[in-house]
């Protein structure tokens, strides 16, 4: 069964992370979600209270078949803690896939692995990442997958299923949920 690994800081964007966690989930993927702190709460930027599976320390190395990592004003937690700067390095070094959303692609920009690659992310970072394909909703290449914002979420999580599992999958969930 493959793994996934989402990163929760405070302030996330709750589609973001809950709609492709949830269709990973639907598509029998193994999903852990990671508080930064050492708190298992975690507040969304609208306010919604997550409670997490597990705490980034509580296993800070290893490593999954993919990290997801929302966007959302909580991005400049994600930026600022060198642990998630790591945890990129580790799974890009090992081939892992790396998906994220919204301003989360600032995260892989800083970990230097966005450079000749098409990607897209929010508008409100195309200032950080002026070559973004912004009339694209998710942008694959090599073993980055990036998204614009909450209202390509479906998207995104259709593409993670797909990407982890068979395109059938993807399509049975895509119609189970009226995408």
């Amino acid at each position: 069964m493959p793994t996934v690994l989402a990163l929760l800081p405070e302030g996330f964007e709750e589609l973001e992370a809950i709609a492709p966690i949830d269709m990973l989930r639907r598509a029998g993927v193994e999903v852990t979600t990671a508080s930064l702190t050492e708190t298992l709460s975690v507040n969304g930027r609208n306010g919604i209270t997550i409670q997490a599976d597990a705490t980034l320390s509580a296993n800070p190395e290893k490593l999954h078949d993919m990290l997801l990592i929302p966007g959302g004003p909580g991005v400049k937690l994600l930026r600022a803690d060198p642990r998630v700067s790591a945890l990129v390095r580790a799974h890009a070094g090992a081939g892992r896939w790396l998906a994220a959303i919204c301003a989360a692609p600032t995260v892989l920009n800083d970990a230097g692995l966005l450079a000749g690659l098409r990607y897209t992310c929010h508008t409100s970072v195309l200032n950080e990442l002026p070559t973004a394909l912004m009339q694209e909703r998710v942008v694959v290449d090599a073993n980055i997958i990036t998204s614009r914002g909450a209202g390509t979420a479906i998207d995104f999580g259709l593409v993670l299923v797909k990407k982890l599992t068979t395109p059938e999958k993807a399509r049975e969930i895509q119609a189970s949920i009226c995408a």
